[in-house]
């Protein structure tokens, strides 16, 4: 899901409904519903706050549409490349540029947000399964997960925003799930699930890690609160999610929620 911060509207895909749920921030409820076409498998969201573009990817027909936040209309629709699988999607508000992970292909889609044109195909690591992105260093970080047939560790890859160039390639614990930034200290946390149990910690401007955070059992999906700078990871065995204080990396709290936590996002 994704969070539009200038509105304050959460906007949930329904996977088996072939819909977007739309959540009004301050009362908690729906206040609209985007119908998608017969069969589609919407998965992905992002956000642009600068625009009002809400982008949801589609895993049935490999697209992504793209919402028009205040009319909860499709305004338009992508079609990616042939059984690329799109799935996690994220957008730079400062650039308006939009970066579609592309599961079965290994790489990323840059779109331009003022043209609905395809600008780039980067080739990142084995599987990537999550991206985010920092607007202050115009860097894209996208976690590549499950490398079992390559012999390359897992990773994440960084990626120039401005030339659409592979910059750097970290190493990180085992099945990295979920990326995350905090573009105020300019930190990337990775969270890395089934044998891992932890969350990397890498600095933005060394692309080093200088940090292993033991959390729960199969983290997945995390986010940051860039203003109080707390990090926030579900634990999907654990039914829990750990908070993180990003001074220190430390964990000072682990909240009970619902069954198995996979995604979660932040208004800060």
């Amino acid at each position: 899901m994704t969070a539009n911060t200038a509105t304050n509207r959460v906007y949930v895909p329904n996977v088996d409904s072939g819909n977007v749920s739309v959540i009004d921030g301050v009362a908690n409820t729906v206040v609209a519903t985007v119908a998608f076409a017969e069969f589609s498998n919407p998965s992905g969201a992002a956000s642009n706050p600068a625009t009002n573009r809400i982008y949801v990817t589609d895993q049935n027909f490999d697209t992504v549409s793209i919402i028009d936040g205040g009319s909860n209309l499709i305004a338009a629709t992508l079609t990616l490349p042939l059984a690329s699988v799109p799935a996690p999607i994220a957008v730079n508000p400062a650039t308006n540029r939009i970066y579609v992970v592309n599961n079965n292909a290994d790489t990323v889609s840059v779109v331009d947000g003022t043209t609905n044109i395809f600008l780039a195909t980067i080739p990142v690591g084995v599987n990537p399964v999550s991206i985010d992105i920092n607007p202050a260093t115009n860097r894209i970080y996208v976690a590549n997960a499950f490398a079992v047939a390559s012999p390359l560790p897992d990773t994440v890859s960084v990626i120039d925003g401005a030339t659409n160039v592979i910059v750097a390639t970290v190493t990180v614990g085992p099945d990295p799930f979920g990326v995350a930034v905090n573009p105020v200290t300019n930190r990337i946390y990775a969270a890395n699930q089934a044998t891992g149990d932890s969350v990397s910690v890498i600095d933005g401007t060394t692309n080093q890690v200088i940090a292993t955070i033991p959390v729960g059992d199969d983290p997945r999906g995390l986010a940051v609160n860039p203003v109080t700078n707390r990090i926030y990871v579900p634990n999907q065995n654990d039914s829990t999610v750990s908070v993180i204080d990003g001074t220190n990396n430390a964990i000072i709290a682990t909240i009970t929620v619902g069954l198995s936590p996979s995604y979660i996002t932040v208004i800060p």
